[in-house]
């Protein structure tokens, strides 16, 4: 007889397979006392620590795209002073070092926990540093996806960032996780790597090896040991493969056009968004090109890379982002040095304006790579304060054949001078990342304050309706490209408060296509009208989850 088991999807594929269940995560530590010296405890903590931060880096680097920021920010909760001075107090009450880690860890997470739906997805991120750290004070192998010659579906109780990262996509039909939500990094690098994916789904602990599941994202449901017919009809609509859906533009239910662009950090990236229904680049990181160099890329060298973007996507929107050093892209040609807190250091314009023949270099490349092309360009300047910025940008690549020429408003005195700033601008956008992080006064890169990090506060969301107001009083248009528009849900709300365009991960572009076509734009107001009136991020949420579903 076949078993039904609910959850949460994750994108509308199906997919049909055997279950292979991840292996149980390790152990909780034993409670008892230490009989180690105090200092060679923390000595072996310290060498953890140090071994799993470098090892989450690496992995980072290697996935790649979002993967890579999540894995970085991963691999700051292995290094946050906070929680190392609690795992060293806790050495020093006697605990061992395992014990300690286990704990401090497990406090943290069972903080953001407390703290609503987006803090609490990371508490998993939290509790696989724990997990890491412990096996390496143990010397032992962290149990990983297992091997398997036949494609399989993943079961597991959840999944680590650099478990799903790295998994092997020719094998991997699909996933299916207990714990979990939409907004966990496991749905969200599930999205992007567009695997049909089930979380949450409380029942999944019963689903044994070899069972064939159907794993139906769009239903939310995962069927046990399925009846013929149900195979036969998850095969008609897929298979083995997430069913793909139109990737006609993006548009309200009233015909309403908001088009869907892709945020992507280098060219080659380009070829996937395509495929994935991105009608642009809504944001093209530029740092790739300069990080690992010891100095600036000649001209002739940008202009190839920025030709090779702009080619895949020809006649379509491309909107690059200039170089955007500081915080944690430290760069000596720019002349970084140490600083206590480089997040509100020299970052940005300010530190290419105190370097301005490192970005005319980059206008004029950008400028030949347009000419070469015909491309749509769009050109922005990251970081931007005040109007006095906003001029210097927009009047230097003017002087250097720009055509259209904007800036990204993350910092808030740029949100609250709005109606000044914007009308200087062939075009803005929203950096949502950043401005959350200056907004709340909470450093992105800091794990401790992690559950800081949420669009839905309603401070954030006043402040891109300062923004969108601006952009409709003086004709200018108004997009947002940092991770709020992934979230489909989300995507309504940034409708509402006046964004023209969303850019993202191009995982997420047929979830948010499929939910801006249910509401008109009058709804979209009303429901970002809903949002501004809550006095918390956890009730801003659970008003349009209420109403949207």
């Amino acid at each position: 007889m076949s078993i039904q088991i609910t959850g949460i999807g994750v994108g509308q594929g199906v997919a049909v397979g055997p279950a292979l269940r991840m292996p149980d995560p390790i152990g909780e530590p034993d409670d008892v006392q230490s009989q180690a010296e105090v200092s060679d405890e923390h000595g072996r903590v310290q060498e953890a620590l140090a071994a799993v931060t470098a090892e989450l880096i690496e992995l980072g680097r290697r996935a790649g795209g979002d993967a890579e920021q999540i894995l970085e920010a991963q691999s700051l909760m292995a290094q946050d002073p906070a929680v190392i001075d609690d795992i060293e107090q806790r050495i020093g009450d006697g605990k061992t070092a395992e014990r300690a880690v286990f704990e401090a860890y497990e406090g943290y997470a069972r903080v953001l926990e407390g703290l609503g739906e987006n803090p609490a997805a990371r508490g998993a991120d939290v509790r696989d540093v724990a997990r890491r750290v412990i096996a390496r004070l143990r010397g032992v192998a962290l149990p990983t996806v297992p091997h398997s010659d036949a494609p399989f579906v993943l079961v597991a109780h959840d999944l680590a960032p650099a478990d799903t990262a790295t998994l092997d996509l020719d094998k991997v039909l699909a996933l299916v996780t207990r714990d979990g939500s939409s907004s966990s990094h496991t749905a969200i690098l599930a999205r992007n790597k567009n695997i049909v994916a089930v979380v949450g789904a409380a029942g999944s602990d019963a689903i044994v090896n070899g069972q064939t599941l159907v794993v139906d994202a769009a239903q939310g449901v995962v069927i046990a040991d399925p009846e013929p017919a149900v195979v036969a009809s998850a095969a008609e609509r897929g298979g083995t493969v997430a069913a793909p859906r139109p990737l006609t533009p993006g548009a309200l239910a009233d015909g309403t056009p908001v088009p869907l662009l892709a945020n992507v950090g280098s060219p080659e990236e380009a070829a996937a968004a395509v495929a994935l229904g991105a009608e642009g680049v809504g944001l093209f990181r530029t740092e790739f090109l300069y990080l690992d160099a010891r100095s600036a890329p000649p001209v002739e060298l940008q202009r190839s890379r920025y030709r090779d973007l702009m080619a895949a996507f020809a006649g379509r929107k491309v909107v690059v982002r200039v170089l955007d050093a500081g915080a944690d892209k430290q760069l000596a040609f720019l002349g970084h040095t140490h600083e206590e807190n480089p997040a509100l250091g020299r970052r940005g314009i300010r530190a290419l304006r105190e370097h301005e023949d490192v970005l005319r270099d980059q206008l004029t490349a950008l400028a030949a790579a347009q000419e070469d092309t015909g491309a749509d360009l769009w050109v922005m300047a990251p970081m931007i304060a005040d109007v006095e910025e906003t001029a210097y940008f927009i009047g230097l690549a003017r002087s250097l054949r720009l055509r259209t020429v904007g800036i990204t408003v993350e910092v808030p005195s740029a949100a609250v001078l709005a109606d000044q700033v914007v009308p200087l601008c062939d075009f803005v956008s929203i950096g949502t990342n950043d401005l959350i992080q200056y907004t709340l006064a909470a450093d992105r890169m800091l794990g401790s304050v992690a559950h800081y990090q949420d669009p839905w506060h309603p401070a954030v969301l006043r402040l891109v309706k300062l923004v969108g107001d601006a952009g409709r009083a003086s004709n200018t248009p108004v997009g947002v490209c940092g991770e709020a528009a992934s979230d489909p849900r989300m995507a309504v709300v940034l409708v509402g408060l006046g964004a023209a365009d969303l850019s993202m991960s191009p995982g997420a572009l047929a979830d948010v296509r499929a939910m801006l076509s249910r509401v008109t734009l009058e709804q979209a107001r009303e429901l970002a009208a809903r949002t501004l009136a809550q006095s918390s991020a956890a009730d801003a949420r659970a008003v349009v989850a209420g109403l949207l579903g």
